[in-house]
């Protein structure tokens, strides 16, 4: 037999299959929840100052309680002590976790499934994700700012009913929950849902785009992730975190006004958005929507600077040891 000289035909091995995006949710709730409690441990004091500024209304004679940030302080301190500077921050650190957790991770849950197949995230849609997100918080976020405010503005509220010759009884958290819950069942706890609403869910449409395209623009890490530097994520989440604070700072302040159940002697009590608008316009004019609004800057920056750093350093991925999807 004579040889054609012809190798055997061979079978061309199979095209491996499209790897599929993972999203692993767990461990992103867990950064997001470390990073919330790591975060509102630092700034509380600051977040306290704010509320009371924000919730503090001018006198028909212009007189007022705190002539400014730094005031509010030094008589919050002087007056109630360090303690005094942490109250009400039981309520945020119990629920800061759930809140940060959903917040974070819902973002990346929208980003990831709004992701275009070509790997691509328009800012539209960026914005999007980023207002869902706020969406999804709101279900937390609402209960603990009552709560939270309730106690922050206490000593504000005791010490002007002081000045009136009156006193007001001590509360706690559990009491003011507890209490509402009676009165008006679960929704009693949601007093103000529309105007909280209203300001998480435009705070993320600025912070989540803003935060992702300044983080973009920092070095990224040696070890070829393509992820930013972990003091890049920090500064993007201290930057973005301050800008988003500052535009929506006229809905935290109508937020606040809603929800704080006892006002003090004299003080105006409003009934819906709408009604908060109008009568704070009218009787302190325009630059009452932006009370508290240097503190609240002061207050984000770090509170998001801080949650992103620790969210992007994955350590639920490293104690729970799933490899991160960069």
């Amino acid at each position: 037999m004579t040889s054609t000289g012809n190798q055997p035909a061979t079978t061309a091995p199979p095209a491996p299959a499209p790897v599929q995006k993972q999203f692993a949710l767990v461990p992103k709730i867990i950064n997001g929840g470390i990073a919330g409690i790591i975060g509102v441990s630092c700034v509380f004091p600051l977040d306290l100052v704010k509320t009371r500024l924000q919730n503090q209304q001018v006198g028909p004679n212009g007189e007022r309680m705190y002539k400014s940030m730094f005031d509010c302080f030094k008589k919050t301190y002087k007056a109630e002590g360090y303690f005094g500077m942490y109250r009400g921050s039981a309520v945020n650190i119990l629920l800061i976790t759930p809140e940060k957790a959903i917040k974070l991770a819902a973002n990346d849950f929208f980003r990831h499934h709004l992701t275009t197949k070509t790997g691509e995230l328009p800012v539209t849609r960026q914005m999007a994700a980023g207002g869902l997100a706020g969406l999804c918080q709101i279900i937390i976020t609402t209960p603990m700012e009552l709560l939270k405010i309730q106690m922050q503005d206490a000593g504000r509220v005791a010490a002007q009913a002081k000045l009136a010759g009156k006193t007001v009884p001590k509360t706690s958290a559990t009491k003011i929950a507890l209490d509402l819950l009676k009165e008006k069942g679960v929704m009693g706890l949601y007093k103000g849902i529309g105007a909280t609403m209203l300001r998480d869910v435009s705070f993320s449409v600025v912070y989540f785009p803003l935060f992702a395209t300044l983080n973009n623009l920092g070095p990224r890490k040696a070890d070829g992730s393509g992820e930013a530097v972990f003091w890049c994520s920090f500064l993007s989440g201290c930057a973005a975190g301050s800008m988003a604070a500052l535009v929506v700072n006229p809905f935290d302040v109508i937020k606040t006004r809603l929800q704080a159940l006892k006002k003090a002697e004299g003080e105006v009590a409003f009934n819906g958005i709408s009604d908060a608008i109008i009568k704070t316009f009218r009787n302190e004019g325009i630059t009452a929507f932006f009370k508290g609004g240097l503190c609240r800057m002061i207050v984000i920056a770090p509170l998001f600077g801080i949650a992103q750093m620790v969210y992007f350093l994955g350590v639920a991925e490293a104690l729970l040891g799933v490899n991160r999807a960069h």
